[in-house]
């Protein structure tokens, strides 16, 4: 497939069953485990054709404000959002939200429908 996907997520545990799913799917897949060194990553990978994110982290900003971050400052990037919480306020427009826990077959649906 080619496509490079960022994986943020804290739980280093779950991170690397993340990577694993995206890697065994043909994605190149680049970790991080705070939307701190996902912008950093970002702003150096012009590449990365999505992000997939968890809501909870620590860091100057959690994964909502990471999606809406990347929305205003990368636009073509698609970005799915995971959590195991309640989301009452809502995802950012143009998202997508797969609850946890997801199987890979779930998120892989999401993934490879994205253009």
């Amino acid at each position: 497939m080619g496509k490079s996907i960022l994986a943020v997520e804290d739980e280093f545990l779950i991170l690397e069953y993340l990577a694993d799913i995206l890697t065994e799917a043909g994605f190149d897949v680049v970790t991080a485990m705070n939307a701190d060194v996902a912008i950093e990553i970002l702003e150096e990978r012009p590449d990365i054709f999505a992000l997939v994110t968890d809501i909870d982290m620590p860091g100057s900003m959690d994964g909502l404000k990471l999606a809406a971050a990347v929305r205003d400052r990368w636009p073509p990037i698609h970005v799915v959002i995971t959590t195991g919480k309640n989301i009452g306020r809502g995802t950012p427009p143009n998202t997508h939200f797969i609850p946890k826990p997801y199987t890979a077959t779930g998120l892989l649906k999401v993934l490879h429908g994205l253009h």
